[in-house]
């Protein structure tokens, strides 16, 4: 996922490059197609998004600099915690 500032944020918003493993189709999303969930590990950190090419819930692992570039970005994000 790279971060795409094509003008200034307060003109227009961030958008971010995705590709979808299912159908292959690169394309660029911003910050409102895109969710974020933290967890307690790197296995439940993750973004997700729809694919607007062929609809599929898309699910990635969302490592430190991902989780950086999102969340400076706007995205929505969701704080996982353990129930044990």
């Amino acid at each position: 996922m790279t971060v795409m500032p094509q003008i200034p944020a307060a003109v227009a918003p961030v958008l971010f490059k995705a590709a979808c493993p299912d159908c292959r189709a690169r394309f660029e999303l911003s910050a409102g197609a895109l969710r974020l969930a933290i967890g307690g590990s790197r296995r439940t950190t993750f973004y997700s998004f729809t694919c607007p090419e062929c609809g599929s819930a898309v699910r990635k692992p969302a490592g430190e600099r991902i989780v950086e570039l999102l969340t400076g970005g706007g995205v929505r994000t969701l704080r996982l915690h353990s129930t044990g």
